[in-house]
């Protein structure tokens, strides 16, 4: 069994800057997020009365995003580098926009979702879905991750078979998160509509 969280909302997030390796603080309404998250894997490990442990991404927003959910379940942490969301390389930090003038053409062709994937010196699809099936393939027990927007994507998708495309589409909400089991994934979220959507 595996809960995959996504960290809570950042200020670069609110700027449609994509992160990457480069790290954003939690916004008021992030810190919201993982306080809320945080309340509902609580309700659903204790109805499982299983032990977990903490995969956390060791950047600043999961980590920010774990101490949240620390304050409600004191699970054992551990930080695990390959929960490190996708490398852009020189564009991480960057708007689509900003590549788009400083990069001509770089980017003709993609789409909202795989626009990831077209730079230069960043990390390939392939290696990223390497990664999550290698970290994926080392858990020994109940785990609670806290990861990001793009890798939960390939965490989830490698997880169930799913196609690129069908991976690259996959939605990443910051107020639920997933339950990974038997090869297929759920989300888990507040059926109470949120006052800060």
């Amino acid at each position: 069994m595996i809960y995959l969280l996504r960290h809570g909302e950042t200020i670069w997030n609110t700027l449609g800057r994509f992160q990457g390796q480069k790290d954003s603080p939690l916004t008021e309404r992030g810190i919201e997020q993982a306080d809320r998250v945080a309340k509902l894997l609580q309700k659903e490990i204790s109805e499982s009365r299983q032990s977990f442990q903490m995969h956390v991404s060791p950047l600043g927003r999961t980590r920010q995003t774990a101490e949240r959910v620390k304050r409600v379940l004191p699970l054992v942490t551990h930080e695990e580098a390959r929960l490190m969301e996708v490398s852009v390389g020189y564009w991480d930090g960057m708007t689509r926009f900003e590549i788009d003038n400083e990069f001509p053409g770089m980017l003709d062709g993609s789409d909202a979702f795989d626009w990831y994937f077209k730079s230069p010196d960043g990390e390939s699809f392939d290696a990223a879905c390497s990664r999550a099936k290698d970290w994926i393939a080392d858990i020994r027990g109940p785990t609670v991750a806290v990861s990001h927007g793009l890798f939960g994507r390939l965490v989830r998708g490698v997880y169930s078979g799913l196609s690129k495309r069908e991976i690259l589409e996959l939605p990443v909400p910051q107020d639920g998160f997933y339950r990974l089991c038997d090869g297929e994934f759920s989300i888990v979220s507040d059926p109470v509509p949120s006052m800060l959507a």
